[in-house]
């Protein structure tokens, strides 16, 4: 085990010349590594100051890149620095009406009604020149 940093400490690494990260628990300084890093720097540079586990988890990185971390590990993070994750509430939404079949014959016959009116009005046209 290395030496434990604090969140407060690890954020103070966020610069291009001084770049840390904090995945699964660990501390990594990529500073050596920004201009290599495939996804370019800046995706590493907006990780810095938090927990960056979940943006390394969702871009899915190889057995490789994993390997390569090991050798930018400085130390572990004391997990009681990170504040603990909220978890989503979606806002609250009007209700809505689910069932969308009135709206669907509203466009229905909005559609259908001036075609019978056009209709109608070229089959009277249509039956008065040709009785005329």
């Amino acid at each position: 085990m290395g030496k434990v940093f604090t969140l407060a400490e690890v954020a103070e690494h966020n610069t291009p010349k001084d770049c840390w990260l904090i995945i699964d628990g660990k501390v990594y300084d990529v500073t050596k590594f920004l201009e290599d890093h495939p996804g370019g720097d800046e995706v590493l540079l907006s990780a810095t100051g938090k927990d960056a586990t979940d943006d390394f988890e969702d871009v899915g990185h190889s057995s490789s890149a994993r390997d390569q971390m090991e050798e930018l590990y400085v130390g572990d993070i004391d997990s009681s620095t990170i504040p603990a994750k909220s978890k989503y509430t979606p806002p609250k939404q009007p209700h809505y009406n689910q069932d969308k079949t009135s709206e669907f014959l509203v466009k229905l016959l909005q559609f259908l009604v001036p075609l019978l009116i056009l209709g109608v009005a070229v089959g009277i046209r249509f039956y008065s020149k040709s009785s005329a």
